[in-house]
């Protein structure tokens, strides 16, 4: 038992609980700036990669490549093109090209990305693809810069993997991949002719390799710092939680192990706890609680056994009895669900306001209250909802009304009979209710059972009313007129 007592003990727990925090917190924090740096970056050259192959996209000729992919596709320029790159010899397409009129107008086009290629240090690859259909397995090279030789024109490529079964129009957003060539960031746009028909497109490749590496290091640099500052905070937490909570509490329970109760024994000689905690935070409560109650437990042992057993018995018996009368009491007169005055509460009040009748200095004024929707509120929400309702409309009623006593005389009617100062602003008070209830009422952010309204009506006595009734029927006559109007305002139930 004290095995497994010490290693669920509250120190294991907090120390548990705060190296897990930490490191959730620690590598938690890791991971999103290690994302969220990635994702920027990835985002910065996926839209460098997609500005550099539109913006060389609108330079290119659309017309021209027109005119030299139809070229590059014929059976005798395939041949010379076979033949040169066996021979490893430009000259025969060169031929082929001037003799067709495309060669001023290829070198034109070819120059502009050598140009853009010495220019732009990110940008690793750019060329001119003719993109076959949809179906095919196959595109063609058309114009790449001056350092790949000349026959590579017509060369027959396998597509590109994302670009297979890609309908022009539809093309795929840059993608980052790691390849025989390196990471790359690859993106593709579309040559347009003249006549609107997409002839080919322009490949771009951003070399991505330094990112990578820089991103490698990046996350071992912050899985390294997440370590010491896990390491760090764990050393720092666990000395403070040892001093400040795992050392009192431990000092506390072996003291409390020491404490025998016995009959004529001071407190040192029972064991009473005696240390020296004085942090003023919940651990020296604690502890001021546990002295006081093991000295009231002496104490009480003590007085116990200094009287006799016979009397102690009777004197008990007494209380308890006393105990149930009183509660008993107080329950006949008490709403067990809102803890105002019951229908017998009232019915007692009024009596006795009915014997004091002929006293004209005798000033009171009665408050008739009827709540609305609590039918609806059963209904749809349930009881509970319902008693949370009815509740709710009673506090309000009782914070209205401080200085008077509150009844509730039937499942959604409460009566408060105003005397004393709530009797002197009985009007401003009971018009504020009104107002507090139609305010409440209007508030449709919260739940229905959770907007409180009632109808109110309130009537003076006058010195002619001989009982309390006849003021009671004027408060309810002026509260059912206060309800027909929220009806004609909201509509009732059904």
């Amino acid at each position: 038992m004290t095995g497994d007592n010490k290693r669920f003990s509250i120190k294991t727990k907090m120390y548990i609980f705060v190296i897990l925090t930490v490191l959730a917190v620690a590598f938690g924090t890791s991971v999103i700036a290690f994302t969220t740096s990635a994702d920027q970056i990835d985002n910065y050259y996926k839209q460098a990669t997609s500005d550099n192959a539109r913006n060389f996209a609108y330079l290119v000729d659309g017309d021209f490549l027109t005119e030299l992919k139809a070229a590059a596709q014929t059976e005798e320029f395939q041949q010379i093109r076979e033949q040169a790159e066996e021979n490893d010899d430009e000259q025969p397409v060169e031929d082929y090209l001037r003799e067709k009129g495309l060669w001023e107008k290829y070198s034109e086009t070819r120059q502009p990305i050598s140009d853009y290629l010495a220019n732009m240090e990110q940008v690793k690859y750019l060329y001119i693809a003719a993109h076959g259909d949809i179906d095919d397995e196959y595109d063609m090279y058309l114009v790449d810069d001056d350092s790949s030789p000349i026959y590579e024109t017509g060369y027959y490529e396998e597509r590109e993997e994302e670009l297979r079964g890609i309908d022009l129009a539809n093309f795929p957003e840059p993608t980052i991949s790691n390849g025989d060539w390196g990471w790359l960031c690859s993106d593709f746009k579309p040559v347009y002719n003249s006549a609107g028909e997409c002839v080919c497109l322009v490949g771009c490749d951003v070399g991505m390799d330094d990112v990578m590496e820089e991103r490698s290091q990046l996350l071992m640099y912050l899985i390294a710092g997440a370590v010491i500052l896990t390491v760090t905070v764990l050393t720092i937490s666990v000395l403070f939680i040892n001093r400040v909570v795992v050392k009192p509490l431990d000092a506390m329970t072996t003291e409390m192990k020491k404490f025998r109760p016995t009959v004529g024994a001071d407190y040192e000689k029972s064991g009473v706890i005696d240390l020296d905690i004085s942090s003023r935070d919940e651990i020296s409560e604690i502890y001021r609680g546990i002295r006081t109650m093991q000295i009231n437990t002496i104490d009480h042992l003590n007085d116990l056994y200094a009287l006799q057993e016979d009397k102690l018995k009777a004197e008990e018996d007494i209380r308890n009895k006393d105990k149930q009368i009183g509660q008993l009491s107080i329950e006949t007169y008490k709403d067990a669900l809102t803890g105002v005055g019951n229908k017998a509460a009232y019915i007692r009040k009024s009596e006795e306001l009915d014997t004091r009748a002929e006293d004209e200095n005798h000033e009171f004024a009665i408050v008739m209250v009827d709540m609305n929707n609590l039918k609806q509120i059963n209904d749809e929400h349930g009881h509970k909802a319902g008693d949370t309702y009815i509740k709710g409309c009673c506090s309000m009623v009782c914070e209205a009304f401080k200085h008077s006593p509150v009844f509730r005389i039937g499942g959604d009617e409460f009566v408060a009979i105003l005397q004393g100062a709530d009797y002197e602003n009985r009007r401003q008070i009971t018009e504020k209710l009104k107002a507090d209830f139609d305010e409440c009422y209007k508030n449709t952010e919260v739940e229905p059972w959770q907007r409180f309204s009632a109808a109110v009506g309130m009537a003076e006595k006058a010195s002619d009313d001989p009982t309390v009734d006849f003021v009671f029927k004027r408060a309810d006559k002026a509260m059912y007129e206060n309800k027909m109007s929220f009806k004609k305002e909201h509509g009732g139930y059904r």
